[in-house]
């Protein structure tokens, strides 16, 4: 897996959102894909949070069976068009259960939203860490920890996941597994992004003025570079979350992401396996679903890169003071 470049800077600045995050927002909102895919997840998420309310006002819930919906003759597809789809059940029942099928995809949809962000999150904190111990802790620390964020870059890290996951007693939550899993395992391009734009700051005047200050590493780290290393952090964060998602679907897809009864897209693409002749909308809502909330956070976490590049909010000066002359 290549690291994903850092925001571009003009030679001498610091990166970062150049005019700060009112011009950040400015910019995100002149582009209509990054407004598009903003709402589409803004949307998903308050779905996901309201599941309850949702699936209360159509009176299912995503564990009731309901074996009278399903054709036994036909081995336990759903009887009616589009899955059974109806006005108890929006988007019909799962084949073989009978479970309402719009109440997993909700619940589904806090599942694999909480895993990704989840490890997203936890490998953001550890890179974090370890990119700017390599870049301040002088020559052997940055050799050790170079070393071991390469074997981390290095290792195949579906196949451990699968390995860890399989060890783990039965009892252990399942979500958090996955989180403490992925994040344990991923934070190593991370940490390569953290340590080159580290290495980078390190020799500007700023930083350079608060250690003839007599500033520590820590209070350098804190004080001088974190607020720099915001933008890169950032722009990473957006674009690992995706893949985050889609990694929590394929270990479900397998069969040792997060167990049954629990929904989750990826567990309902590998039950679908089975049912897509008989079911064809068993198979199409959630990997659907799971396309365009990768794409939507795809595109979002480009429009973030490009929003926080220096030299855009360079190009946007320049645009308005053209506008504003003619």
């Amino acid at each position: 897996m290549q690291d994903p470049p850092g925001p571009a800077t003009p030679e001498g600045t610091v990166p970062g959102p150049a005019a700060g995050a009112r011009g950040v927002w400015r910019r995100l909102l002149r582009r209509p894909a990054a407004v598009a895919a903003g709402a589409g997840l803004a949307l998903l998420v308050l779905a996901a949070l309201a599941a309850p309310l949702l699936t209360a006002l159509s009176g299912q819930d995503p564990y009731t069976y309901h074996d009278d919906l399903l054709d036994s003759a036909g081995g336990g597809a759903p009887e009616g068009a589009f899955g059974g789809a109806g006005g108890e059940h929006w988007l019909g029942v799962e084949p073989g259960t009978g479970r309402d099928l719009f109440a997993r995809l909700l619940y589904g949809a806090r599942v694999s939203l909480l895993v990704a962000a989840g490890a997203t999150v936890l490998q953001i904190t550890i890179g974090l860490a370890v990119g700017l111990a390599a870049a301040l802790g002088g020559r052997w620390a940055d050799q050790l920890l170079s070393r071991a964020t390469d074997v981390m870059v290095a290792l195949p890290m579906l196949i451990l996941a699968i390995a860890l996951t399989t060890v783990v007693p039965a009892g252990f939550p399942r979500p958090l597994l996955l989180v403490l899993v992925m994040g344990g395992l991923g934070w190593g391009p991370a940490s390569r992004v953290v340590r080159a734009q580290t290495l980078t700051l390190r020799r500007l005047d700023f930083v350079a003025a608060a250690r003839l200050g007599g500033s520590g590493p820590l209070r350098v780290a804190r004080r001088e570079l974190l607020p720099s290393l915001a933008a890169p952090v950032i722009t990473y964060a957006a674009i690992l979350l995706p893949t985050n998602i889609v990694l929590e679907a394929s270990l479900s897809f397998l069969g040792i992401g997060v167990k049954p009864p629990t929904p989750s897209w990826g567990q309902m693409l590998s039950t679908a396996t089975t049912w897509f002749r008989a079911d064809p909308a068993y198979v199409l809502l959630p990997s659907a679903l799971l396309f365009l909330t990768v794409l939507a956070f795809t595109v979002l976490g480009e429009a973030v890169r490009v929003a926080l590049d220096p030299r855009e909010a360079s190009r946007l000066r320049v645009g308005t003071r053209k506008e504003s002359a003619s």
